[in-house]
């Protein structure tokens, strides 16, 4: 065990292997009681040295409905204090250490640091200080109330923050350099950092940036937040304002907060949902003109964040995950596929056409997974590389492209599949519903070694992106190799659109 000091307090660490974890520690107050709907209040400082042997509770979330839920290990740990952080360390006694900060996805209603994949030692191992955070989700955390006084908008956003503001005050106790701190995340966690690399707020808490399947695309205009909140408040017969939400039991208000998304999700109207029509999350960063002045792709296209090494991609096949696991994808007919095509504004004959070319033979409805992909995650990431490459900042991209042997080989290469092997966790048994008992470690290894050179150097193994050449790394088997404007053809056909 190894004992460290921190400005709140002593905290005692618990070594294996070499490496030093320390679980569950709170970077802000309990966000409940008076802090509920506030923005993350300062922690009390504690005497006596402070165990961290076990992870922290998680912010209230409904959890994944089947099939996801074994997909997506998704632990729930009760309690009042979940905004806390764990800490990976190879050696507390280090000076100089690069910091990587690890921003979990759940589509801004579920997920935690807590979840086995996340496990930092590998990180720690190659002489990473690893810190993963958790936020708050859902209405706690995004739901828009903000009113002057004491509710504040984008709570979540403001959650990380403050987790960043922690790791410039107390890294250096873990052997830590607070001046080399890359943030990375996946999904919501991506576009999480999009937001924090648009916000004026957030200059200075980090060097270094990781998008995995997310960028700048997702956030609400105020009109829609409002609607969300009124849609919720009318569910839970409640009037939509700060006293009244923070009076309904969490249980009730959690529940309500799922049956709102479920039917946002299944009745896509624009006319009701807004931006969340086609975006099919309910819950997520509200541009409220402060934290986040615009829409974060804008901000960014705007020169934002100049001094930060972005590193961005996504999976080749993002979208199957929400499509094979729970039938659509085979479900899926013709007009199905151009209405989402025309819904989504291309010239529905030519877009299909180009995209069929590649996929003569394939079922509707996979051609519809590739072209939800490419609207949610492979446009978006390609638009804020261009944007950084625009103002000559630096800017890497990369696709993982390895296909999941699940659902006989359907699955592909789908969202949140690379993150075992970024975090090189792969012998963790509760990856293998997706990733199958004999993933291949060599990519973990090209993956991983990749990130820890990014964090460490500000750049990793290949040339930076520009919109001549567009160099991409594609991570794959039996080799990964960079590969120049993947799926140009496709892209093309977004020119103009998003």
């Amino acid at each position: 065990m190894t004992e460290v000091r921190t400005g709140l307090g002593a905290l005692l660490g618990h070594t294996v292997d070499g490496v030093t974890s320390f679980k569950g520690i709170p970077y802000a107050a309990a966000p409940f009681g008076p802090n509920r709907f506030r923005a993350p209040q300062p922690v009390e400082p504690w005497d006596g040295v402070r165990d961290t042997g076990a992870f922290g509770a998680t912010a209230p979330m409904p959890g994944y409905l089947p099939p996801y839920e074994r997909l997506l290990p998704n632990p729930i740990i009760e309690g009042d204090a979940c905004l806390n952080l764990n800490v990976w360390t190879p050696d507390p006694g280090a000076r100089g250490l690069p910091v990587m900060v690890w921003v979990h996805g759940g589509a801004f209603v579920n997920g935690s640091s807590a979840v086995p994949l996340y496990d930092g030692t590998a990180f720690a191992r190659d002489g990473i200080v690893l810190v993963s955070v958790n936020y708050r989700l859902g209405v706690d955390g995004f739901l828009d109330l903000a009113d002057g006084k004491e509710a504040a908008a984008n709570r979540g956003l403001l959650d990380q923050i403050a987790a960043l503001e922690w790791v410039q005050a107390n890294i250096e106790a873990f052997g830590g350099d607070p001046g080399r701190v890359a943030v990375f995340g996946e999904s919501a966690g991506a576009m999480s950092i999009g937001a924090l690399l648009s916000s004026p707020r957030t200059e200075g808490l980090f060097a270094r940036a990781i998008l995995q399947s997310g960028a700048g695309h997702h956030a609400v205009t105020p009109a829609t937040a409002a609607l969300v909140r009124s849609e919720l408040a009318q569910r839970l017969g409640v009037p939509a304002t700060r006293e009244a939400l923070a009076e309904v039991p969490l249980e009730r208000l959690v529940a309500a907060q799922a049956a709102l998304s479920l039917e946002a999700q299944q009745t896509p109207d624009p006319a009701r949902w807004g931006e969340i029509a086609l975006n099919s999350m309910a819950f997520e960063p509200v541009v409220d003109g402060d934290l986040v002045p615009d829409l974060p792709a804008r901000g960014i296209a705007a020169g934002a964040a100049p001094g930060v090494e972005v590193l961005l991609g996504t999976t080749a096949q993002e979208h199957r995950l929400f499509l094979v696991p729970n039938g659509m994808a085979d479900a899926a007919t013709e007009p199905m596929l151009a209405g989402l095509a025309a819904a989504y504004g291309l010239d529905v004959d030519a877009a299909l056409g180009t995209y069929r070319a590649r996929r003569p033979d394939m079922p509707p409805g996979y051609v519809l997974a590739d072209v939800m992909s490419d609207w949610f995650f492979r446009i978006p990431a390609i638009r804020l590389a261009e944007a950084r490459a625009a103002h000559g900042l630096p800017v890497w991209a990369y696709e993982f492209a390895w296909s999941s042997p699940a659902y006989d080989g359907r699955l592909g290469s789908c969202h949140a599949l690379e993150i075992g092997f970024v975090f090189d966790t792969l012998a963790n048994p509760s990856g293998a519903a997706m990733q199958g008992t004999t993933p291949p470690h060599a990519l973990a290894d090209d993956i991983h070694r990749a990130w820890v050179t990014f964090a460490t150097n500000g750049e990793p193994s290949w040339p930076p992106y520009e919109t001549e050449r567009r160099c991409t790394m594609r991570f794959a088997v039996p080799a990964s190799e960079v590969v120049r404007d993947p799926r140009g053809e496709e892209r093309r056909q977004w020119d103009g659109r998003r």
